[in-house]
């Protein structure tokens, strides 16, 4: 009877290692999933802290624009910003004024609005 007992304690040992053995690997499977894992996800977070970064700028610049078209809204009003508009965007003049073009200076013509007229 004492050699069938230690066969049983020897057979019982090999179970137990085996089923050891296959823990391990399940645990080490586990381990690899959440590195893959968390991994995958940092790389998640840089691009989206970097889309958030460049809409914050567009943001930033979209409302100094928007602060310049209010400027510009509240001046539309004054002579100054009426005068401005008809040099520039309608090429008109005041009386008896000269304009003097330069044109080695300037690649622009500037009576271009005129052009359409024709």
């Amino acid at each position: 009877m004492g050699i069938s007992t230690s066969r049983k304690k020897v057979n019982v040992r090999k179970k137990k290692s085996r089923g050891f053995r296959l823990i391990h690997l399940v645990l080490i499977f586990l381990g690899l999933y959440l590195i893959v894992v968390l991994n995958n996800q940092r790389g998640l977070m840089k691009d989206l802290e970097a889309k958030k970064k460049m809409n914050q700028e567009q943001i930033n610049g979209l409302k100094k624009e928007i602060k310049e078209l209010n400027k510009e809204i509240e001046a539309s009003g004054t002579l100054e910003f009426v005068e401005k508009v008809a040099r520039e965007e309608l090429g008109m003049v005041k009386p008896r004024e000269i304009i003097y073009v330069d044109r080695n200076k300037s690649n622009v013509e500037i009576f271009d609005v005129f052009k359409d007229d024709n």
